[in-house]
């Protein structure tokens, strides 16, 4: 499928292990399916949440391959690098995978220059004819994309997105404000400003509370769309407890243990993440029984 634009829902997808740290693929699948039939706008496989930072490159590719065959909406492969020709590899074989657009976390610890910044997106935009979003996260990768370099890759025809994780609303603001005549779409990459992001102009959001609460992420996101925020705030506020803890210890840990409560996965980690701490779990429990189960929408 062709994506003209990010709009809507993208959970971030975590990776499902074995106890002894292998990839359990049929609960990948079958956790694909349940976010697909939640109403969920798209699939983010091997981003942060997903580990990709332990995962082998071949591993990397299975994992979007399988999401890929398992359903049949947008599927936003995590292939970003601190390394230019290592990410562009990951994007061209993410593509031949069957991904539908790429998400591309900004280069880690050797932190460019925003010259060497900007240079790096282009090659692989130039490079891999798929729509894709440039992730800013500063609080994993040590360095902020600036406002300036964001605008300037949001003219190339094959950068659509800008997933915002730096916290800064104003920073968000000035995106939005500074790309209104590109085709660019801006997500909330921090799931407590999902209803700010989407105030100020965002179309959408990668979130990892999603995972958990597809439904009312959905009904959150959408109905800010659509001019309800009275809706979207209430959900906002439902959600908020869920969303504080799921950042209780390092994400994916409690995204994870909360999966498991809720029985979508085993919850199990790869080394050097461990399982959330024991005094945690029914801190968690009792957040996830306070929130009613929700249907789809039919």
């Amino acid at each position: 499928m062709t994506l003209s634009e990010f709009r809507g829902v993208y959970p971030a997808m975590t990776t499902p292990f074995h106890e002894d740290g292998s990839i359990d693929f049929e609960t990948l699948r079958t956790d694909a399916r349940r976010l697909a039939d939640a109403g969920v706008d798209g699939l983010v496989p091997v981003g942060s949440t997903g580990e990709s930072a332990t995962l082998s490159h071949d591993e990397h590719i299975e994992v979007v391959e399988a999401v890929v065959d398992a359903v049949d909406v947008p599927v936003i492969a995590g292939s970003g690098s601190n390394n230019t020709a290592e990410a562009l590899s990951l994007s061209q074989r993410s593509a031949d995978a069957g991904a539908d657009g790429l998400l591309l976390i900004s280069p880690y610890y050797n932190k460019p220059e925003p010259a060497g910044m900007y240079d790096h997106y282009r090659t692989i935009a130039d490079e891999v004819d798929l729509p894709q979003i440039v992730y800013n996260v500063p609080g994993r990768t040590g360095q902020n994309i600036t406002v300036d370099t964001t605008v300037e890759l949001a003219s190339h025809p094959n950068i659509l997105g800008y997933k915002a994780a730096s916290g800064d609303l104003n920073q968000v603001s000035e995106v939005v404000e500074r790309t209104r005549d590109e085709d660019f779409s801006v997500l909330a990459g921090d799931d407590g400003l999902i209803l700010p992001t989407l105030a100020v102009g965002g179309t959408g959001t990668i979130s990892v509370v999603a995972n958990v609460e597809p439904e009312r992420t959905v009904d959150l996101v959408h109905s800010a769309l659509d001019g309800d925020y009275e809706n979207a705030r209430e959900r906002h506020h439902e959600l908020g407890p869920l969303m504080r803890a799921l950042f209780w210890e390092t994400n994916p840990i409690p995204v994870n243990e909360a999966m498991a409560i809720r029985g979508y996965g085993p919850g199990y980690v790869r080394s050097p993440l461990t399982r959330l701490s024991e005094e945690l779990r029914p801190d968690l429990e009792a957040v996830l029984a306070a929130l009613e189960p929700v249907e789809a929408e039919p």
